[in-house]
């Protein structure tokens, strides 16, 4: 009998260990890890455990089982370089004047600390792969430049060269090609490359090989790893694999409206659309296919990479962060690409998983400059005096609560301000709103069709969010940087 029970209780043990896994790792300093995973231009209506059920993002979805899914983050402009400053430094882009593609330390000095500093400045290992702040993809990618990187923010940085638009394989320019012939163009264009190779030939393999690479050397100290997808940025660049589940002739397109543009101000037409970019039916549903396929591929880093922290028995210690800099449009109003403040650029994606918290979802406004000290509040770090974010961790403590009334935005160089809330959207190019307004009832028109701006039944709502933006504007118009708001405009 007792041979019997010690077979039965080593059995037991066994079968525990190889669920188990290995067993949860603290650091030395018991400090909380952070893993902070950004895509590039991932508009929160590609990934499936949002909205989407065409596009397919495993990986993602699990994340956002397990942890807190926010379905109201926006980002404070719809463009990488003014978004990412905004992030890293916890300012609205009105604040600092910073809506170009700089770093933004040009714009804060060098006494104010970005988040990863104060990280560092607290005895953590900060490292940055590839783009975190701005880089020009495709070319700092091609280059395996810093781009416009912030040096004191890391203690160390990694860029993930990869070949971009020239990478092997069968490619295809889906907009209006000046160039005749060439089936493929460099800069900011909508290419598609079906490429050749596997995943390692490409910037963000690379970037996956390098994360996981720093998890297993720095396991043992309280690490920030900041990593930096850049898909699926333009040019829409893929092993071939990934473009498989997305037959060009499956894919479905936003309802075309008539007369859809003729309730939309001068300023809210789109840089890119289907017409100045000369794009027929079949070119459309080829550069949603093209976008879905480079998700498909960031999804499988972010995968390789979190495998790789439950491995390395870290997930109990390790507090992780998905999001966009920004969204994109995928043909809706025939707009492409970002800058417009319609829900599909300024809204993204965005998931928290912290240790010990349940798996929830949350309603409540958030913005990617919450993110700062939302960090520094989880890790017991007194965060920068003056930041303009609000933490989100009652939000992770009970995902009823709400922390904002509404999400504020801007593009076009801090002249054109989104105000969001529960039931509108209120779009105002310039302050006077001289260049056009747009409102948006948010519960019965989703898809933003119908511009209710000039119907005098909704004066008293215009009046209302007008309000709204003018003391948001106030409040953020001076700062503790001894910034004046609009010095440099």
């Amino acid at each position: 009998m007792r041979k019997w029970l010690f077979c039965l209780f080593m059995l037991c043990f066994f079968l525990g260990q190889s669920q188990q896994g290995k067993p949860s790792k603290k650091n030395k300093n018991n400090k909380p890890n952070v893993l902070f995973i950004i895509a590039d231009d991932l508009t929160a209506t590609a990934v499936s455990s949002y909205e989407n059920k065409m596009s397919h993002t495993p990986n993602i979805d699990n994340l956002a089982a397990e942890g807190t899914k926010y379905t109201r983050a926006y980002t404070q402009y719809p463009v990488c370089g003014p978004s990412r400053a905004s992030l890293m430094f916890g300012y609205y882009p009105n604040a600092t004047t910073t809506y170009g593609y700089v770093s933004g330390r040009e714009n804060v000095g060098p006494s104010r600390k970005s988040l990863t500093q104060l990280f560092k400045d607290n005895g953590y290992y900060t490292a940055r792969v590839s783009k975190i702040y701005h880089m020009g993809v495709p070319i700092d990618i091609e280059t395996g430049s810093n781009g416009q990187d912030d040096e004191v923010s890391w203690t160390e940085r990694f860029n993930s060269q990869g070949p971009e638009w020239t990478a092997e394989g069968e490619a295809e320019l889906v907009q209006n090609n000046p160039y005749g012939l060439k089936p493929r163009k460099g800069g900011n264009v909508m290419t598609i490359v079906k490429a050749d190779g596997d995943d390692l030939v490409h910037s963000d393999g690379k970037t996956a090989v390098k994360a996981i690479e720093l998890i297993k050397q720095h396991k043992d100290n309280p690490f920030f790893l900041a990593v930096g997808l850049v898909r699926p940025h333009v040019p829409f660049v893929a092993p071939r694999k990934y473009f498989e589940p997305y037959p060009d002739q499956q894919m479905v397109l936003p309802p075309k409206v008539e007369n859809d543009w003729d309730d939309i101000p001068a300023r809210g037409i789109n840089y890119v659309t289907s017409v100045n970019g000369e794009m027929s039916e079949e070119q459309e549903k080829k550069a949603v296919a093209g976008y879905y396929a480079s998700v498909a591929y960031m999804d499988a880093q972010v995968g390789k990479i979190l495998k790789a922290l439950k491995e390395e028995g870290l997930e109990d210690n390790t507090i992780v962060v998905f999001t966009s800099d920004h969204g994109f449009h995928l043909g809706e109003h025939r707009f492409w690409m970002k800058v417009s403040l319609r829900e599909e650029s300024v809204r993204v994606p965005l998931i928290i998983k912290v240790p010990g918290k349940a798996p929830a979802v949350c309603n409540s406004f958030s913005e990617l400059l919450d993110l700062y000290p939302t960090l520094a509040d989880l890790a017991g770090i007194e965060a920068s005096k003056g930041l303009q974010g609000k933490s989100l961790v009652k939000t992770l403590n009970n995902p009823q609560v709400e922390v904002r009334d509404f999400a504020f935005s801007v593009s076009q160089g801090g002249k054109s301000f989104l105000v969001r809330n529960h039931k509108w959207a209120y779009i105002q190019y310039d302050e006077d709103a001289g260049a056009g307004m747009e409102l948006f009832d948010m519960e019965y028109d989703t898809k933003q069709y119908n511009n209710l701006a000039h119907n005098p039944a909704y004066d008293d709502v215009v009046q209302e969010m007008q309000l709204k933006l003018t003391e948001k504007l106030k409040s953020i118009r001076k700062n503790d940087l001894g910034i004046e708001y609009g010095m440099n405009n």
